[in-house]
């Protein structure tokens, strides 16, 4: 199977089967995916959230739009993006990049400097959207894993960002959640978009040529 296939595919599941489950192998291949994922800077800005506990499930559901994918998935993947961008966070990264990769400390430091500059002068909240942009790019890559593995998915923003950063705890880890997946197979009975015909812009529309004037 090509990339193209397993996208053509994949669809936004609308229901699960709450009797099939997705292989702790399989989830690490998915989370490994989002954690290969390009970030500004190499940063990582991000971190996600695996919710299994069925009593976790339940106290989100206050802040889910819809509750029965949450309650029959395998596994509800939470992207939640750092708060600000501090000195500290730039510091440990690339300390670990330096020592990873066999360079002196310090290798970095006039680069790192002038990120610390940047978002210095910057307001939290614009750290924070910037951030969580970047958790985009490993939903969409964690989405095309599970459909290379043949595991349905369905990517979502519909839900209570509130209540999902209390129960999850995220604030003390300085985090803010952006967006949420769902893994799981679907159940045939009730995902009504299953059977449906994957609707998308021709080419020749979605795809504009820039032509220089």
């Amino acid at each position: 199977m090509s990339l193209i296939e397993d996208l053509k595919w994949r669809h936004a599941t609308k229901a699960y089967d709450p009797t099939k489950k997705v292989s702790k192998e399989d989830l690490s291949k998915i989370l490994e995916a989002a954690r290969l994922a390009p970030t500004s800077s190499g940063l990582q800005p991000f971190r996600v959230i695996v919710v299994e506990d069925k009593g976790v499930r339940e106290r989100l559901m206050e802040g889910i739009f819809n509750p029965e994918c949450l309650r029959d998935c395998s596994y509800v993947l939470v992207f939640a993006a750092w708060d600000e961008y501090s000195s500290e966070r730039i510091d440990t990264m690339y300390d670990k990049t330096t020592e990873e990769r066999g360079l002196p400390q310090g290798r970095f430091n006039s680069y790192t400097d002038m990120l610390k500059k940047l978002y210095g002068n910057q307001e939290k909240e614009r750290h924070f959207e910037h951030a969580a942009r970047q958790t985009y790019i490993a939903l969409g890559l964690a989405l095309a894993q599970a459909a290379e593995l043949r595991i349905d998915s369905t990517p979502a923003e519909g839900f209570n960002n509130d209540v999902f950063d209390e129960v999850l705890n995220l604030r003390e880890l300085g985090l803010k959640s952006v967006n949420i997946m769902y893994l799981g197979y679907s159940d045939p009975d009730r995902d009504w978009l299953a059977s449906m015909k994957k609707v998308r812009n021709e080419m020749n529309e979605f795809v504009l040529w820039a032509k220089n004037k």
